[in-house]
């Protein structure tokens, strides 16, 4: 610890990027370290443009498994998030390697290509994070709402949602 005009600073660490956020970096890809989880699983941001080629360069290397696609609101306001949990599923590997990738989507036109041609377990997830968040997956083969009613208005689990005092159920009986 140093101190300049009277004031304490601590040392700050450096953390390395990732294997993986190193392996697309070198292939040109635009991806941003963003650190470790708590599980040290490596997360990795990603432009909206480039998922598809990022997504289907680590396919290619073996990140065969979407285990799980989910979003998020970053902050009232703020970008929309949508999270890519992907495994590389080996024969007799105790803890299979591991990567997270981050889009940040703008509020006003969430917009991201659908990575169902990829990895087809990314359907019904993906129209849950359209469904609850508003996010729109390009080329998604069947973008419909699957937890709320097809007309309602709004998007559930944004932090800027106001929810209706009155909805009223059809055909409820």
């Amino acid at each position: 610890m140093s101190e300049e005009a009277g004031a304490p600073t601590e040392a700050v660490a450096v953390v390395e990027p990732g294997p993986v956020t190193k392996d697309l970096q070198a292939q040109g890809f635009a991806v941003t370290f963003e650190g470790y989880d708590h599980l040290r699983i490596e997360i990795v941001q990603v432009p909206a443009a480039e998922l598809l080629l990022v997504s289907r360069a680590l396919y290619d290397t073996g990140f065969n498994y979407l285990r799980c696609q989910c979003a998020y609101d970053s902050a009232p306001g703020g970008d929309l998030v949508s999270v890519y949990d992907l495994t590389q599923l080996q024969d007799r590997a105790s803890r299979p390697p591991e990567v997270r990738l981050k889009v940040y989507l703008p509020r006003q036109n969430p917009v991201v290509p659908s990575v169902y041609w990829i990895w087809r377990t990314a359907d019904y997830q993906e129209r849950e994070s359209y469904d609850m968040y508003g996010i729109i997956y390009e080329g998604h083969p069947n973008l419909k709402r699957i937890l709320m009613n097809e007309d309602w208005v709004g998007w559930p689990l944004r932090k800027d949602y106001i929810s209706p005092d009155f909805y009223e159920l059809q055909d409820a009986y």
